[in-house]
């Protein structure tokens, strides 16, 4: 992991890769194929057709917005990080009124409090959320909060509103929100000051009706979720906190979500209406917390005296086996590796059938190089838990640090089917590959990967190199044939625009 945060770039490079980004989401708005490695087409909320906005361009901007994420963000690709996101939002989206429940989500490698939602059905973080979330229910609030916003189609109409809005304009405005996810949204709105700076930087910040209902609804999904409502006004009064420590300099959330003191008011009075819940936080929520504390420290060995010390003070406020989890973790990172061993052992004593202590064992054990009872652990662990995305991972690793190309390569394979726009699984699906010796899967691995990124012409490079190594009358002959027509078809759309 690193501890240093790689946002501090000069202005002039985010104009030029915002220009880039345009174009890019030019093209999304213009073409409704959907080419995506193995995946389906993301969701579109709201009614159909009318305005500015349908659903095919919903659908179009969130694959495009995904894509250009993935070119210009670094991002938190930890399995357990991932997987704890993914489960949050889920218990919250049956309670949440969409059309369509089949969400993207990313986690943006940033230690600034941020949050959005897009067209498209998608769903981001930053790393920060975790950082400034003290609890389980002030981190789901906002879930909750940019879920409303989803729910009630907000960003879409105010596209919808701007009738004099071009196609480019619309990609420039979203590419100022991707450049907001990863940077301070000032910066983001300079960027794009070349198209309708104004009228985009009103759009960027939703409006005060559209607060008010997205906390009215974004509340109402926490309490149907057995979640506590009151950690949105709790939330609030962190980020107003921040703020006035900043000398007025708000958070990044607070850029295009207003906050005042009114609203927190209002948060707290409509929550007062719901009885407190008893229950507390998962436990789950801390260790992940306690993942990113470590990622974002100044270095392992800084994390590991911290959480040492709130260990010793016991005044944090946070579970015990949490604040040992991180220094476990700290250890681990910092070579420790030993020490790492021992706090996880008696961690998994305490609470045998913890996934997130089992996996990190295997993580330990596996750079110990003992592959062999990472697997076993794994292994067992897998059967009582199948499809479990943080356990196969950790076994696939291991398989692939033993040496065991073709068991790797199967693991990861499995993943990709089931999260096919996780970038970070195709490229690990292909150094499986490469480990098995099976030369054709590299070369669709990598196309996978490169239609992702938005690079065609690289995956049919490697889509042709696969065909030649095929033999003719074959299965995967006709499949790599078949996904080689379907890139050369985008190819020809995007550069006929």
């Amino acid at each position: 992991m690193r501890h240093a945060s790689p946002y501090r770039k000069k202005t002039r490079k985010y104009i030029t890769r915002v220009l880039h980004f345009s174009a890019s989401l030019l093209f999304g708005l213009a073409t409704a194929f959907p080419l995506q490695a193995a995946d389906t087409d993301l969701p579109s909320l709201g009614g159909v057709g009318g305005g500015l906005i349908s659903e095919q361009q919903e659908a179009a901007i969130g694959r495009q917005v995904m894509q250009s994420l993935r070119r210009s963000t670094q991002q938190i690709e930890d399995p357990l990080v991932v997987d704890y996101l993914g489960s949050m939002v889920y218990r919250l989206v049956p309670y949440a009124p969409l059309q369509n429940r089949d969400l993207s989500l990313v986690v943006i490698d940033s230690p600034e409090i941020n949050a959005f939602a897009v067209p498209g059905g998608i769903i981001g973080v930053n790393g920060g959320l975790f950082l400034n979330a003290n609890t389980e229910q002030q981190f789901a609030s906002v879930l909750a909060h940019e879920l409303a916003h989803l729910s009630q189609r907000h960003f879409a109409r105010r596209l919808e509103q701007q009738q004099t809005s071009t196609p480019m304009t619309i990609a420039g405005m979203l590419a100022g929100i991707i450049l907001s996810a990863v940077t301070k949204s000032d910066v983001g709105i300079a960027a794009i000051a070349g198209t309708q700076a104004l009228a985009i930087q009103n759009m960027l910040q939703y409006s005060r009706s559209n607060e008010q209902e997205a906390d009215r609804v974004g509340i109402d999904i926490m309490a149907d979720a057995g979640l506590d409502p009151h950690g949105m006004p709790e939330m609030f009064e962190i980020m107003m906190r921040q703020n006035r420590l900043q000398g007025g300099q708000p958070p990044e959330y607070l850029s295009t979500h207003p906050l005042t003191q009114s609203r927190v008011s209002d948060s707290r009075s409509r929550a007062n209406q719901y009885p407190v819940k008893k229950n507390g936080d998962e436990l789950e929520y801390h260790l992940v917390r306690a993942r990113l504390q470590v990622h974002y420290a100044q270095s392992a060995e800084q994390a590991a005296e911290s959480l040492q010390a709130m260990l010793d003070s016991n005044t944090s406020g946070t579970p015990d086996a949490a604040i040992r989890y991180g220094v476990a973790v700290a250890n681990l990172e910092a070579g420790k590796i030993e020490a790492a061993q021992s706090i996880i052992e008696a961690l998994l004593r305490e609470n045998p059938g913890r996934i997130t202590y089992q996996v990190t064992l295997a993580d330990v054990l596996t750079k110990r190089k003992q592959y062999d009872q990472a697997i076993e652990l794994m292994s067992k662990a897998l059967s009582r838990n199948p499809r479990n995305y943080p356990i196969t991972y950790a076994l696939a690793t291991a398989h692939y640090e033993a040496g065991n190309g073709r068991q790797a390569a199967e693991l990861f394979g499995q993943l990709t089917q089931r999260f096919p726009s996780y970038v970070n699984l195709w490229l690990n699906l292909s150094d499986a590959e490469g480990l098995a010796r099976d030369i054709v899967g590299v070369h669709r691995a990598r196309a996978e990967y490169d239609i992702l990124m938005g690079d065609l012409e690289a995956a049919g490079r490697q889509l042709r190199e696969a065909l030649n190594k095929v033999p003719p009358g074959t299965p995967v002959r006709e499949i790599v044939t078949q996904r080689l027509t379907q890139v050369t078809k985008a190819l020809e759309q995007q550069r006929q625009q």
